[in-house]
C-alpha cells in the first residue's frame, strides 16, 4: 500500500490500506477475530487491548509521533473520563496508554508486541499510583521500551492508532470485554475535549476520533485488504496472528500457493507457478511479471507486519535469501558446458523482475538458479551473491523482456547475447 490508498509497490511506504469498509464484510471479519482473539491473561489481572483512533484530515501530518511523560498523563486522564461514561465498569480496572502514534501495521503484528509491551509495563506499577490509570510517554525522546517506539517509515497513512490496554481482575474481565466491544462499536467517538487535545497537541486538524477494540481493528483492517484484492494475504496475518500453532494455506488472487507454518509465511515460486500454466506462449510473459509484482506485494507487507517471507519451491535444490531478494538454487553448474551466466529479465513499469543464472550449452542453456529482487536496491546485492555463488563474472546481460524457453517456462537464451 502506499500510505494507506491503493496498491503496494516496493518503492513505497506501506501501510495497512484505508477503504470504506462494507457493513457486511467488516461483521464476517468481526465474528472471526472474535471467536480466535481471546482476553489475554495478565496475571492476576486480564488484558483488553484497544486503540484511540485518528482520522487525519486530508493532507495532515503530525508534528510529531509520541508523547513526554506529562503529556501522554493528561491525555490518559482524558481517556479515563471519556471510557468511564461510554462503559462505567472501566473504573475496575487499570488503564494504561502508550504515548505514541502507530500505523495498523505497527501494532497487528504476531504476538501484539507493542500492547504486550504496554501491558508488562502497566503491571509494574504499585495498583492504586496514578489513580489506576498509568501512561507511557517519551523521557529525553526515547520511549520506556523498543516495541513502543513507533517506525517513522509507516508515519504517513491518514490514521493514526495510540495503544490503549484496560487490566482487568478475572472476575470482570469477560463481562468487561463483552460490554466494551458493543459500546465502542456503537458510542465509541471520543469526547470534545480529548478531540481538541489531540488535534492542539499534534498539531493536526481531524475527520474523526474514535475508540476501536482490537477486534474492531482486527475486523477494520481485514476488509480493508479484502477491498484491495489482498484476502489471502490477510488469511496468512491472521493465521500468525490468533492461530500461530495452526498452518494456514490458501491461493493469492493470482494462483501462487501461499501458506504459513512455524512463524514463517511461504510463497510459490513464480518460476514454479509459470512453468505449470497452461496458457497462451504470448501471454505467459505478462503473467509472470505479474506473479512477481504479487510476490513483492506481499513481501513488502508481510514485512511490514513482522512476518518474513520465504520462497516455496519444489524444484530448488535450495532457496536462499538476503535482504530484500529471494533465490532459488535449482542445480550447479556443470563443468561440461559453458561458464555460468547472469540475465537480467525486464517488464515495463517493474524494471528488473528476476535475475536467471545459466550455462549456454547445445541447443538450449541449461538454467542453474532465479533471484527475484524485491525492491530495486536489492538488485545489486542478489547479482553479487548470485555472482559469488556460482564462481562467475557479476555482469548482467540484460534481455530487455521476460525470456521463456520453447516449453513457456523462464529461460535463458541458448546461444551469447552480442
Amino acid at each position: 500500500m502506499c500510505g494507506m490508498h491503493g496498491c503496494c509497490t516496493t518503492s513505497h511506504t506501506c501501510t495497512a490500506p484505508a477503504r470504506r469498509a462494507d457493513p457486511g464484510r467488516l461483521l464476517n471479519c468481526l465474528f472471526r477475530s472474535i471467536r480466535c482473539d481471546r482476553v489475554e491473561s495478565a496475571g492476576s489481572l486480564q488484558a483488553l487491548s484497544a486503540v484511540l483512533a485518528l482520522e487525519l484530515s486530508p493532507g495532515e501530518h503530525p508534528r510529531r509521533l509520541s508523547l513526554s511523560r506529562d503529556d501522554a498523563a493528561e491525555l490518559a486522564a482524558l481517556v479515563a473520563d471519556d471510557l468511564h461514561a461510554l462503559v462505567p465498569e472501566v473504573a475496575q480496572a487499570r488503564l494504561a496508554l502508550g504515548g505514541a502514534l502507530f500505523d495498523a501495521v505497527e501494532l497487528l503484528r504476531p504476538g501484539f508486541p507493542v500492547w504486550a509491551t504496554l501491558d508488562e509495563l502497566a503491571r509494574r506499577v504499585p495498583r492504586g499510583q496514578l489513580e489506576n490509570v498509568v501512561a507511557f510517554g517519551h523521557h529525553e525522546g526515547r520511549m520506556p521500551a523498543q516495541p513502543l517506539e513507533p517506525d517513522p517509515a509507516y508515519a504517513d497513512g491518514p490514521m493514526r492508532l495510540l495503544p490503549l490496554s484496560l487490566l482487568a481482575p478475572e472476575p470482570v474481565a469477560g463481562a468487561l470485554s463483552e460490554h466494551l466491544e458493543v459500546e465502542l462499536v456503537g458510542r465509541g467517538e471520543a469526547g470534545a475535549r480529548t478531540a481538541d487535545w489531540l488535534m492542539r497537541s499534534f498539531g493536526v486538524r481531524l475527520e474523526h476520533v474514535r475508540y476501536l477494540s482490537r477486534n474492531d481493528l482486527l475486523a477494520l483492517t481485514c476488509v480493508q485488504y479484502e477491498h484491495v484484492n489482498l484476502a489471502p494475504l490477510w488469511q496468512l496475518l491472521e493465521a500468525a496472528m490468533l492461530t500461530p500453532y495452526r498452518p494456514e494455506t490458501t491461493l493469492s488472487a493470482r494462483g501462487l500457493a501461499v501458506r504459513y507454518a512455524d512463524g514463517q509465511a511461504w510463497m510459490q515460486s513464480p518460476a514454479q507457478w509459470l512453468a505449470a500454466q497452461r496458457d497462451d506462449l504470448a501471454e505467459r510473459g505478462h503473467a509472470f511479471a505479474g506473479a512477481v509484482f504479487e510476490l513483492r506485494q506481499y513481501a513488502a507487507l508481510l514485512h511490514a507486519h513482522a512476518l518474513s517471507l520465504r520462497l516455496d519451491s519444489a524444484a530448488a535444490v535450495s532457496v536462499e535469501q538476503g535482504d530484500g531478494w529471494l533465490a532459488e538454487i535449482i542445480a550447479a553448474a556443470d563443468h561440461a558446458y559453458a561458464p555460468p551466466m547472469l540475465y537480467a529479465h525486464e517488464a515495463a513499469g517493474l524494471g528488473v523482475v528476476a535475475v536467471t543464472v545459466a550455462q549456454q550449452g547445445p541447443g538450449r542453456a541449461r538454467v542453474l538458479a532465479h533471484g527475484y529482487p524485491l525492491k530495486s536496491a536489492a538488485l545489486g546485492p542478489l547479482v553479487a551473491h548470485l555472482a559469488d555463488r556460482f564462481g562467475t563474472a557479476s555482469d548482467v546481460h540484460a534481455l530487455d523482456r521476460i525470456h521463456l524457453d520453447e516449453r513457456g517456462a523462464l529461460g535463458a537464451p541458448a546461444a551469447a547475447l552480442h
